[in-house]
């Protein structure tokens, strides 16, 4: 079942990224928005104290009907905080847009812990490329690979991604770039490993354990 359902639901997504990764947090942080005519920009109502993040996003994309993040953690609990202020603004808004009960997710997040700087690349390029170009609209991701440049070219303007910012088409407040920008330094560099990683050139052990991340 769809967790986003039209542009509207993906858009609140994002700010749910920005706002719900905050030590503070209001019940109403949407309404808040609304009322200081800010639900259209990334800025911060005036009235809501400086912003403490508990978790560092390094990437994320948003699929039809799950997300995947790259999270840092950066303060004590902060990953299992974030998740549970993610799913329950998203079920929340959900349920009372459309008018239905229940939890939107199928059951509590999954999460792998990032041991090397390999794993690392790899797990960026799966997050941001493999699953962005699962959407590719002309055959999704079993016929990037042969038209990887097209393919690259539609995924860097997929708004719901952090692949837009490492292809330096964005600069979103909602990510950090502090270990990935080392990584990847140029928009070059990192389109170069995604086109490696999609045409398969990359370690068969490495990917089996990315594929768990699903």
């Amino acid at each position: 079942m769809p967790i986003v359902r039209d542009e509207m639901d993906r858009w609140r997504f994002l700010l749910s990224l920005l706002h719900e990764n905050d030590r503070y947090h209001s019940e109403s942080w949407f309404r808040d928005l609304m009322d200081s005519k800010l639900a259209n920009t990334f800025e911060r109502p005036s009235v809501w104290p400086e912003r403490e993040p508990i978790v560092s996003i390094l990437a994320f994309t948003l699929m039809p009907n799950h997300f995947h993040l790259l999270l840092k953690e950066i303060k004590k609990d902060g990953i299992s905080l974030f998740m549970e202020k993610m799913g329950k603004t998203m079920t929340h808004h959900s349920n009372r847009k459309y008018k239905e009960k229940g939890s939107i997710f199928q059951g509590p997040f999954h999460s792998r812990t990032i041991d090397s700087d390999t794993y690392l690349r790899y797990v960026s390029a799966y997050i941001m490329v493999k699953n962005v170009f699962e959407l590719y609209p002309k055959g999704g991701l079993a016929l990037s690979g042969k038209d990887f440049d097209a393919a690259w070219e539609w995924g860097i303007t997929y708004p719901y991604s952090s692949l837009m910012d490492y292809a330096g088409k964005r600069t979103s407040p909602i990510i950090n770039k502090e270990l990935l920008g080392e990584i990847f330094e140029k928009p070059v560099q990192l389109k170069s490993f995604a086109h490696d990683f999609i045409l398969g050139r990359a370690s068969d052990t490495v990917l089996i354990k990315a594929s768990t991340l699903e």
